[in-house]
């Protein structure tokens, strides 16, 4: 925690007599404060470098020693503030220094960037940059949608209510043409805000208590038996296709999320209680351990890249994407598939299809409950139930 006082001469403000004002400005995490200090000088007999009055003088001399004591009781505001539990900004630092009482009015800006820098220090230790740059994709746009509702650049905690949410969520829909599982992501991140505002003592009640956010059914995407099996078969001219197909099929018999299979090391691959290998990796977004069976088609590829210099080739989750648009045209496969589908697929053609268990998938997969697997693959245990009465039904006929 850094703080910097600096000494400016206010030159547009020169009096008649030609002595401009000095003003002091305290600068604390990026942001200034500048108060006057009701010290005048001539210009000329000032050292910016130096921070002084110069030449030596009964006046110069006093000007110098008013200016060292306003830095001293500064400086001394700050460590007052730093050993209180309290959160405090630079406006804090100022009203401590003026013999004012510490604002405890915070705004909701201020919260964000207060949770936002603890995330960034803790960046590659509890949370992931993807997950940080989505904290302040959502600040921009609450930020944005005060200043548009509002003609304002913030608002209060205390000025917030339910209806904030619901604007909130018109705006981005309107404005911002996001489709409503992202908005209810940014919304979900809002509230987060809220919940450390209220642990830190900024609220006393939560504005957002009895928001419901807009339920969004979404149709799991996925490859079935005979997509899956034309993706393994075909051998692409392209290197870089040839291997964004391999890691796909790789996670669509494993499961892992792009993170966790753009990060897998050798030490992640163990040898379980029943003699045979396993996955165990941990998961930044779950911050829990994925163990899971490996499956002899996602061995084949390990052994495949065994001589990399990493586990498996690294490619970008953007690069990696794109290069699956290229291949589902080349199959000629009409759904839209991203690295995710592959998990999709593990769950439902490789797991749900073969008759694993609800419970077991929901393991595999590292969901926090059962009910998250239950809502998204529903429809696939209800297609697989209905494609074996079918088969029942021939058979009684």
């Amino acid at each position: 925690m850094k703080i910097s006082i600096l000494f400016l001469l206010r030159r547009s403000k020169t009096n008649n007599k030609g002595l401009c004002p000095i003003e002091c400005r305290i600068t604390f995490d990026k942001k200034r404060k500048p108060f006057s200090t009701g010290i005048f000088i001539n210009p000329e007999n000032w050292n910016p470098s130096k921070q002084k009055a110069f030449p030596p003088s009964t006046d110069h001399d006093q000007i110098n020693t008013q200016l060292s004591l306003i830095k001293q009781e500064i400086n001394q505001a700050f460590l007052m503030l730093q050993v209180q539990p309290e959160i405090f900004d630079v406006e804090d630092i100022y009203l401590k220094y003026n013999g004012e009482d510490v604002k405890t009015k915070k705004t909701l800006l201020e919260v964000y960037s207060l949770h936002n820098e603890r995330m960034k220090k803790l960046m590659g230790i509890d949370y992931s940059e993807s997950t940080y740059k989505k904290f302040e994709e959502s600040k921009n746009h609450v930020k944005s949608f005060i200043k548009d509702s509002t003609q304002k650049s913030n608002i209060l905690l205390e000025k917030l209510n339910i209806k904030f949410l619901h604007d909130f969520d018109y705006y981005l829909k309107l404005e911002k043409k996001l489709k409503q599982v992202t908005i209810n992501k940014h919304i979900e991140r809002l509230r987060k805000i809220i919940k450390l505002a209220l642990a830190e003592g900024f609220l006393d009640r939560d504005p957002f208590l009895l928001f419901s956010p807009k339920k969004v059914i979404t149709e799991v995407v996925f490859l079935d038996t005979a997509e899956l099996k034309i993706l393994e078969n075909h051998r692409f001219k392209q290197e870089r296709l040839q291997k964004v197909a391999d890691l796909f099929i790789f996670c669509c018999y494993s499961g892992l999320p792009y993170l966790e299979m753009a990060s897998l090391k050798r030490e992640n691959v163990i040898i379980g209680f029943d003699g045979k290998k396993w996955i165990q990796i941990y998961r930044q977004k779950t911050k829990k351990t994925l163990t899971i069976p490996l499956l002899k088609k996602a061995e084949n590829i390990l052994n495949k890249y065994e001589s990399e210099n990493t586990f498996l080739p690294i490619i970008s989750n953007q690069q990696f994407n794109s290069f699956l648009k290229e291949i589902a045209a080349v199959l000629g496969i009409e759904k839209r598939i991203t690295h995710h589908t592959a998990r999709k697929t593990f769950a439902s053609t490789v797991l749900l299809y073969n008759e694993i268990p609800m419970e077991t998938v929901s393991e595999l997969l590292g969901h926090s409950n059962m009910k998250i697997t239950q809502e998204h693959y529903a429809k696939v245990v209800q297609q697989k139930v209905s494609e074996q009465m079918i088969k029942l039904s021939l058979k009684l006929n």
